[in-house]
Formats: structure tokens, sequence, C-alpha cells
């Protein structure tokens, strides 16, 4: 995987000047960070979201390890809350917990390829306009 080159401020002002056209490819590239920009955040808020459930699954975890192994919990699916025999619900919880790391996997992967897309656009914009673009969020 090739890392794209980080501009330095004196780089992003040599860039182009005041006057520099916006051409069609140029909007274009405009168009797609801010689109790419937006899609982040919501992969961010999504990811943020699925490690929450993560932890709350790990302490649910730690908490039945403590419990009877006769004793029924309260196990939710759904809306609804089922009393489950204690082994059961240890497996339905490691199953959950196996679909969340998943899940985490994948939006980290997608962050990832993401963000390099967003870092070359960057360079690309600045080299072009300089300072007189602001990709800063």
């Amino acid at each position: 995987m090739v890392q794209p080159r980080m501009l330095s401020k004196d780089e992003e002002g040599a860039g182009g000047s005041e006057d520099n056209e916006v051409r069609r490819e140029d909007q274009e590239k405009i168009n797609r960070f801010s689109r790419l920009h937006q899609r982040e955040t919501v992969l961010e808020d999504q990811l943020k979201g699925k490690q929450k459930d993560k932890e709350d699954l790990e302490e649910v975890s730690m908490e039945l390890e403590l419990a009877d192994e006769d004793d029924l919990v309260p196990y939710k699916i759904g809306d609804s809350f089922f009393q489950l025999p204690l082994p059961d619900a240890q497996a339905m919880l490691a199953s959950s917990s196996e679909l969340i790391d998943g899940d985490v996997s994948k939006l980290e992967d997608s962050l990832g390829e993401l963000r390099e897309e967003l870092q070359s656009l960057k360079v690309a914009l600045y080299a072009r306009f300089g300072r007189s673009i602001n990709l800063e969020t």
C-alpha cells in the first residue's frame, strides 16, 4: 500500500495562485472529497456505536461469569427478554460478540481505504490550488 505524501504548509502555499481557474476535473475532485468526507463521518459514527455495543457485551459477559450454572438469565432478543439457561445465554452472547467484531473490522477497513483516497485527493487539490482551497474540517 503506497502512502500518499503529506504536503508541508510551504508546498500548499506554493501550489497554485489565487487566480487559478477551477476546471471540471478539479470540481469533480472537490465534490468527491466532500462526498467521501460525509461518508467518513457516517462510518465513524457507526464504528463508535459498534464499539459501544462491543463494550456492553464484554461487560455483560463478565457479569454472567459470576452467575450460577443453574440460574436462568434474562436475554434480550429484539424488544423482548427471554429467560435462558446460563450456558445458552453465554453462547448467544459469544455469537453476538463475534458478529460485532466482524462489523467493527469491516468498518475499520472501509475507513482506512476511504481515508487513503481522501488524503490523495487532498494532496492533488492542495498541489493545484495551494492555500486558496480549504479542505480542513
